[in-house]
């Protein structure tokens, strides 16, 4: 066999032939190298998508909406004269929610105009507005936020400040969700309560309040267009701390303004008139100085006594109360006090000056509203409230609880005879009380003065102890307990119970302002209603109950009127004459505590019940005191500054009320003198049963006074009558007069002069 390569045959071929071969891709060299593929790059998108799809919706679920931020949450609660003007707010921060409806328009389009025009219509997360805001920032129209107002109000009200990567990834899924959960205005609202205005307001409201003096819903475009601005730099943009800044802040100021006009919310003829509105450099202070904290404290009391909103429900804010406090006669009070007392104090060089307090409420008679009160110099040097405290005793002014009483209760002297205006008693200082069963008991009238026999009026005017401490056992310490409390004073009022006949001296520690619900029980013929300092409370809107106001007739009208004519007199000619100062017909009386710690006068006009009272206390020990010369006088007594103080205040608080006279309707008898046993010329016949067994008396024998002083009397505002009913129907049968001579009383009664018969016929004897 040859070995040469056989030739293939012509048409022959392999039965498999190789593959052809396409020509190499070049390779990619230098920087090309370092580019992905259009494959690479389609599927990094894809993986990149699927990872942010995913991403979006781990967040979504996985991100909550948080309960709000203990800061968000927080108000204060304001509190309010009658009028809506602030007295105070108290709590940490500075903060009153309001509804939108609350906000003007003109506020809420100022705002938005600031901070994100679109709000609207935009969604919660807003990629354009970042670009926006850089811009604006950059070409110098002030810095913006990059954030929708959603995200503003998310990192507010839910998230802390910080500028952090997880706050804000936070921040973005809350806003998304929120958006879909709550309305447009439900967010701006939330916003709008929730922002810094700077001056530590929180919220439009208080940020209102903090420059303008005026709630949110009467701020107009151009004070709107400020305090808009101010979000963007609170601290900064504040002109009046900062005017270096006041023209970085017109610009921002003129941004906002033309914004409303450009979204239509501003009429442009309108916008070209308003000028930049300087905001007041102090507004009414908010602090608790003065006495702003003392109201607050005193009213917070007294929500929470009467269970009206409790302590935890305070604590946390948001209430707004208004007071039945007037502001211009909390002022006149305030003005009294600096002006007949602590203007006369010299404490550096008198040490006893340092001890001066003073205390002082005022109600309406017949609304029983607290219309003012006065607590002390300042609630942050001094922070007990003077006219709440019960550690003072009343002294003397107690003495006509226990004249009621004795009217109220038909009583009687220990020889029979009925206690009226005009019954005649001992007055000698130190006379042993007579038929009381305890130790024995014999007062010091003030300066050891012996009066001798003196009608119950003389020795009201003069304030003999005496006399009265002998009134009390002939009532009975009880009773005259009994309607201390109906008038008025607190059933756990100190050294009240199981006194004695001392009970008559005033050494019960009643407050100020029971006093004064005490005594404008008496100027309301007898009907008593408990006294309300609240007029209306809101929290967020929501009107919250107040308890109705109930009066009943605590003691019968001709015991508050007869106990009225007698007070009378304490003013016109007794110890009380400087509350003539009021200029109008008044009734009161002067007390006096132990050791002349404390000196009051309690007193009324038709209108209005006041009492005052300058206590001693030592401002280190918080010892009570003497007031010896004090204010450069040997004594401090309730005739000096205590009823120059009332008269004062009284005539500027009513100054604008027509003077309206006294109507009264006396007990029976009250204008007759009840002469002392023994009496050869006239006097009840001895009484039948043993006096100290308190039987019953005879009836009266004629005292011999001519029937035609009867119409003297009534042309001087008063009647006198057998009929002890009161006003709804009651009756008191135990007067045990049987005088027939009187007129009935229910004649109409006639207004009270200025000076009356009774008291020229009391004088008579």
């Amino acid at each position: 066999m040859s070995d040469e390569p056989q030739q293939p045959q012509e048409g022959w071929a392999p039965r498999n032939p190789p593959a052809a071969t396409s020509p190499k891709r070049p390779e990619r060299t230098g920087w090309r190298r370092l580019l992905p593929t259009w494959r690479m790059t389609l599927g990094g998108l894809l993986i990149t998508a699927a990872l942010v799809t995913g991403g979006f919706f781990l967040g979504y679920h996985l991100v909550p909406i948080p309960a709000a931020n203990a800061l968000a949450t927080q108000q204060a609660n304001v509190y309010l004269y009658a009028d809506g003007s602030v007295i105070a707010r108290d709590g940490e921060v500075n903060r009153e929610n309001v509804t939108l409806s609350q906000i003007s328009k003109d506020a809420q389009h100022a705002v938005l105009a600031a901070e994100d025009r679109d709000f609207y219509t935009e969604s919660a997360i807003d990629p354009q507005a970042m670009v926006r805001a850089a811009w604006n920032t950059a070409t110098g129209k002030g810095r913006q936020s990059g954030s929708t107002i959603t995200q503003q109000y998310v990192k507010n009200y839910y998230l802390r400040q910080e500028q952090t990567i997880t706050r804000k990834v936070k921040e973005f899924f809350i806003a998304i969700k929120l958006d879909r959960e709550q309305s447009k205005d439900q967010i701006l609202e939330g916003y709008l309560n929730t922002s810094f205005f700077g001056r530590g307001a929180y919220g439009i409201q208080a940020a209102a309040h903090a420059y303008y003096g005026i709630d949110a819903s009467e701020l107009d475009a151009a004070r709107a267009a400020y305090l808009a601005a101010l979000v963007n730099a609170p601290s900064q943009y504040d002109v009046i701390t900062h005017p270096e800044n006041r023209n970085t802040v017109e610009r921002r100021w003129n941004y906002v303004l033309d914004g409303m006009v450009d979204e239509g919310w501003l009429n442009a003829s309108e916008r070209a008139d308003l000028t930049f509105p300087v905001p007041q450099r102090t507004t009414v202070s908010t602090s608790l100085s003065g006495q702003r904290g003392y109201i607050v404290d005193i009213v917070k009391n007294h929500l929470t006594n009467n269970k009206i909103v409790d302590e935890a429900a305070l604590d946390a804010g948001g209430y707004r109360i208004t007071t039945t406090l007037h502001k211009d006669k909390q002022d006149a009070f305030v003005d009294a006090v600096n002006d007949k007392l602590m203007d006369r104090l010299d404490q550096d060089n008198r040490e006893v000056d340092t001890y001066v307090r003073a205390g002082g409420a005022s109600i309406d008679v017949k609304t029983g509203k607290v219309v003012a009160m006065y607590n002390g110099i300042d609630y942050v040097k001094q922070y007990t409230p003077n006219a709440t405290r019960r550690d003072f005793q009343v002294g003397s002014s107690f003495k006509p609880f226990v004249f009621t009483a004795a009217v109220e209760n038909g009583s009687r002297t220990r020889d029979g005879r009925p206690i009226t205006p005009n019954t005649v008693y001992d007055g000698t200082s130190e006379r042993p009380v007579q038929g009381w069963p305890g130790d024995r008991y014999a007062p010091e009238n003030e300066d050891h003065h012996d009066y001798g026999d003196i009608t119950v009026r003389e020795a009201t005017d003069k304030s003999v102890n005496a006399v009265y401490a002998q009134m009390a056992v002939d009532v009975g310490p009880d009773k005259v307990r009994q309607t201390a409390i109906a008038l008025g004073l607190s059933e756990d009022t100190p050294s009240l119970s199981d006194a004695g006949p001392s009970i008559a001296l005033g050494v019960a520690t009643a407050s100020v302002l029971d006093m004064t619900e005490a005594y404008a029980t008496l100027a309301n013929h007898g009907k008593h209603g408990d006294y309300t300092m609240i007029e209306k409370i809101t929290q967020n809107g929501r009107t919250v109950d107040l308890p109705e106001r109930h009066t009943r007739q605590a003691v019968t009208r001709q015991a508050a009127d007869t106990t009225t004519s007698v007070l009378r007199g304490v003013v016109e000619s007794g110890t009380a004459t400087a509350a003539q100062a009021a200029g109008r017909p008044a009734a009161g009386k002067t007390g006096t505590a132990e050791e002349d710690t404390a000196a009051w006068f309690a007193g009324y006009t038709p209108d209005l019940a006041t009492v005052v009272a300058v206590m001693g206390q030592d401002p280190v020990t918080a010892g009570h005191k003497p007031l010896y010369g004090a204010m450069g006088l040997p004594r401090v007594n309730g005739g000096g500054a205590p009823a120059e103080i009332w008269g004062q205040y009284t005539r500027e608080a009513l100054k604008d009320v027509p003077v309206t006279p006294f109507t009264l309707r006396l007990q029976p008898g009250a204008w007759k003198t009840q002469p002392p046993p023994g009496d050869p010329s006239t006097g009840p016949s001895s009484p039948t049963g043993d006096p100290g067994d308190g039987g019953e008396a005879p009836a009266e024998e004629p005292t011999g006074q001519d029937e035609a002083e009867q119409p003297q009397e009534q042309t001087d505002g008063t009647t006198t009558g057998g009929d002890t009913g009161t006003d709804d129907g009651t009756t008191n049968d135990d007067t045990g007069d049987t005088d027939e001579g009187d007129t009935n009383g229910d004649d109409s009664p006639v207004p009270d002069g200025l000076t009356g018969a009774l008291i020229q016929n009391s004088r008579r004897h």
